[in-house]
């Protein structure tokens, strides 16, 4: 009887334990819940980018083709495990990270012909393993024959999220049977909107003002070439941060926010680099937003960032706050937007009186 007692005892004061357990347990879900329900508001924020300004692995003119694919991998494998403990969101690398060099023409096609998705599988495990987002830039053999010089963007579970062809091969590039991409995607990612841009691209207006029209994010440039100012101008003209994968050491791969400002870069020391970007941002002009500005940072203080790069006119507002974006800080102190100010000023200059006969 005693023992039965101590049971009825220890079993009570289970159940009391227990009881407080799941309510403890509710409580904190519904905190979750209710911290989700309000950073669901925020469709923009942080994110973790790695560039890796390697170029392909070397290997000797008369491998064996798979032997060669084998290198790749694995060289790949040594690349990635450098910026996978900052755990980034998107890992970017160079334009046809794949190619060998020294390779004659038709030892490049057979190549091909045996690497076929291999390359792409391998990265594609990286992504799902790692739950990251990897562009994938590579020569791709169209079941045609004919070339394609591509950006493949491959998400988080692993799968294609989408493809660039590039718009603007070489002339040799064309002559030796690449075919020009003719479309400017803009894909949607978990953390914004990316567009792709291929080395040569960069040089051409047409490719560039689609995407300023179509307000990426972000602008993802896989290339062999650096191309200097191109790469300041094309952040700040589209608005948009700017990340460039570029072979090889002796050239800086680098993020720029949309002031064309280096966040951050590789160097001769490190041939990757990693920063945490914010793109809940948008880009206004000083002009009639001076006391706006003032106000916007009395309230938020270190919850809003206004950069000033000087001599251009124009800063940049970022919200460092968890649940306020900044599209809802700038509807609130009516800050004009850098573009409307501009369609503003053109609009004016066109108003009866206000040009000369």
């Amino acid at each position: 009887m005693r023992n039965l007692t101590v049971n009825q005892a220890l079993l009570s004061r289970l159940f009391v334990l227990m009881i407080l357990l799941c309510l403890v347990i509710g409580f904190d879900n519904a905190l979750l819940a209710d911290s989700t329900t309000k950073n669901s508001g925020k469709k923009k924020g942080y994110v973790t980018i790695a560039t890796i300004g390697s170029g392909p692995a070397s290997v000797a003119s008369g491998s064996e083709p798979q032997k060669v694919v084998e290198r790749m991998i694995a060289h790949w494998k040594r690349q990635f495990a450098q910026v996978l403990p900052d755990r980034p969101d998107l890992i970017v690398v160079p334009e046809a990270c794949d190619r060998p060099g020294g390779f004659s023409a038709e030892k490049m096609r057979e190549y091909y012909k045996i690497r076929k998705d291999q390359m792409q599988q391998f990265f594609s495990r990286t992504a799902s393993e790692n739950n990251c987002y990897i562009v994938y830039s590579a020569y791709r053999v169209m079941p045609d024959g004919s070339n394609r010089n591509s950006s493949v963007l491959i998400d988080r579970k692993g799968n294609v999220a989408g493809i660039y062809n590039k718009n603007h091969p070489t002339i040799s590039e064309i002559e030796n049977g690449t075919l020009c991409g003719k479309e400017a995607p803009v894909f949607d990612c978990d953390f914004g909107r990316v567009a792709m841009a291929i080395c040569f691209d960069l040089n051409f207006d047409e490719l560039r003002l689609k995407y300023a029209g179509a307000m990426p994010d972000l602008i993802i440039f896989s290339s062999m070439y650096h191309g200097g100012l191109m790469q300041d101008y094309w952040a700040y003209s589209c608005r948009c941060h700017f990340v460039g994968a570029i072979t090889g050491s002796a050239t800086p791969s680098e993020i720029r926010n949309p002031l064309g400002q280096v966040i951050t870069s590789t160097t001769n020391y490190f041939n990757f680099a990693v920063a945490r970007v914010n793109l809940d941002c948008e880009l206004v002009h000083l002009d009639y937003n001076w006391e706006r500005l003032r106000k916007l940072k009395a309230k938020y203080g270190p919850k809003v960032t206004i950069s000033d790069p000087g001599c251009l006119g124009s800063v940049l507002i970022s919200s460092e706050h968890e649940t306020i974006s900044v599209e809802e800080m700038i509807k609130e102190f009516e800050i004009e937007l850098l573009d409307d100010y501009f369609a503003r000023s053109l609009a004016y200059r066109h108003k009866p009186g206000n040009m000369e006969k």
